[in-house]
């Protein structure tokens, strides 16, 4: 991947983009909501291991999404943190209802 950003607002376009199947969202969204109930769990027992539970589930879904919906590779292979940040910001965007999941 040869692309350079110079900030997260220039990146995130590139990230939709590769968000266009309305599928891989539902399942993007599915996935960070799994990873947000173990993030709630985790705060309230102290148990690392609902950070890794977290984690496992929100990427295992949104990968599923990228390789058998999109048939592309995860933006979060070459931009980890802007990928983060990306998917919470797509994940609030649905719920505003700027992308259709269903």
């Amino acid at each position: 991947m040869n692309k350079e950003f110079k900030d997260f607002e220039e990146f995130y376009p590139y990230y939709i983009d590769e968000h266009k199947n309305k599928h891989n969202k539902l399942l993007h969204f599915i996935g960070t909501t799994i990873s947000l109930i173990f993030m709630i769990i985790f705060l309230a027992s102290l148990d690392p291991k609902y950070v890794f539970y977290g984690f496992l589930s929100g990427y295992a879904w949104a990968w599923v999404g990228h390789f058998f919906i999109e048939k592309n590779k995860p933006a979060t292979f070459y931009f980890p943190l802007y990928s983060l940040r990306g998917d919470w910001r797509m994940y609030k965007e649905i719920i505003q209802g700027k992308h259709a999941i269903i």
